[in-house]
């Protein structure tokens, strides 16, 4: 479904994707991994071309196809039409506007009213709470509703590829299992491909297929989610799971630090 080749994105004189590749399939779930600064919603906005809507000077190297078409020239516009969706890190919804009206702009590119109105229910059914707060504002919202919201809201432009971006950011572990099931149910109900960048790694690697990590704007593992969690570097350094090797080496170091 999803095609990425190569592609280099630099903020100025800073490259910050150094020749990334990757591939998703239809029907997936695909995790994209790493720690702050490694370049995740790096590669989201730079398939999104919203580094060239606001002006940030990207060199003309690689190529980006979705459903067999090169979409690394076209406008973001362009890109939503044609069924990619986007979940900003942050939610970003429109604090003034009601629930009913932040879901309606992500039908903006559509005029066909019986199916908005379809969809909508549909949106409902996801996050029932959402109906029961149609008329309030979105920014009076807890961040967890307003993560719903914002999925809700790229849910109405009917997309084939959605991309998550920190889902779980600034949430609770209740709400963050509650959000990653919802993920999973329109994956599988509503025929969704899912991209995820996330920094919760256990939920990340739980409800994927496949996950490729990242460091310093390159992949340095790609693999299945079982295989990935019996990776000895993951489990200590993303996992907080304390392997045989580390457990050695904090007991050398407490053995030097005794004798000093």
């Amino acid at each position: 479904m999803l095609k990425v080749n190569n592609i280099e994105t630099w903020y100025d004189l800073i490259r910050a994707l150094h020749g990334i590749s990757f591939e998703i399939n239809q029907g997936d779930i695909v995790a994209l991994l790493g720690s702050n600064g490694a370049g995740k919603t790096t590669i989201l906005k730079t398939i999104m071309r919203l580094f060239y809507d606001l002006k940030v000077e990207q060199p003309e190297k690689g190529t980006i196809e979705f459903m067999g078409q090169r979409i690394d020239r076209k406008s973001t516009d362009a890109i939503v039409r044609m069924g990619v969706g986007y979940v900003p890190e942050g939610r970003e919804v429109f604090p003034e506007f009601t629930v009913l009206e932040n879901i309606t702009i992500g039908a903006y590119t559509r005029n066909d009213k019986a199916g908005i109105k379809r969809d909508i229910e549909n949106v409902f059914n996801h996050f029932p709470i959402l109906k029961d707060r149609t008329n309030q504002q979105a920014g009076l919202m807890s961040g967890g509703e307003q993560q719903m919201l914002a999925i809700g809201r790229a849910l109405m432009s009917r997309p084939k590829l959605l991309m998550l971006d920190e889902p779980s950011l600034g949430l609770s572990p209740l709400l963050t299992h509650e959000i990653f099931s919802i993920i999973k149910n329109i994956n599988e109900q509503d025929g969704v491909t899912i991209l995820l960048v996330e920094q919760n790694v256990n939920m990340a690697l739980k409800y994927s297929n496949y996950a490729y990590l990242l460091e310093n704007g390159r992949i340095v593992r790609a693999d299945k989610p079982e295989v990935l969690r019996e990776d000895a570097d993951i489990k200590e350094f993303y996992l907080g799971i304390a392997t045989e090797q580390s457990v050695k080496g904090y007991k050398r170091y407490r053995r030097k630090v005794r004798f000093r």
